[in-house]
């Protein structure tokens, strides 16, 4: 499965169903361009199992208002569309394959 860009308009659709690991995060964010190849690796080795939903806090602001977004990059844990987990800042690949597997 490939990683989704969620809009405004996409974004409840886009989470409604399975464990979804929304990564809220702005081109000019240092952080948010470190986790990107991290989010990449884990998309390609648990896709099966779980989607990958990026959400650019510049042009969403709605969403990352709905969702108490402060700082940047937020990484949101969904079940069936409700917020089970969240950390914030870069994470190492295998702390992000620890907070998803948990929500299996």
């Amino acid at each position: 499965m490939a990683i989704v860009n969620a809009t405004n308009q996409t974004f409840a659709e886009e989470t409604n169903s399975g464990v979804v690991l929304v990564d809220f995060w702005a081109p000019w964010c240092g952080p948010c361009k470190m986790i990107a190849p991290v989010l990449e690796e884990l998309d390609a080795e648990m896709g099966e199992k779980v989607k990958v939903v990026k959400v650019d806090v510049d042009e969403n602001q709605e969403t990352a208002i709905k969702f108490e977004v402060m700082s940047i990059p937020a990484l949101f844990v969904l079940k069936d569309g409700q917020v089970v987990e969240k950390t914030l800042g870069y994470q190492p690949k295998e702390a992000l394959e620890a907070l998803v597997s948990k929500h299996l």
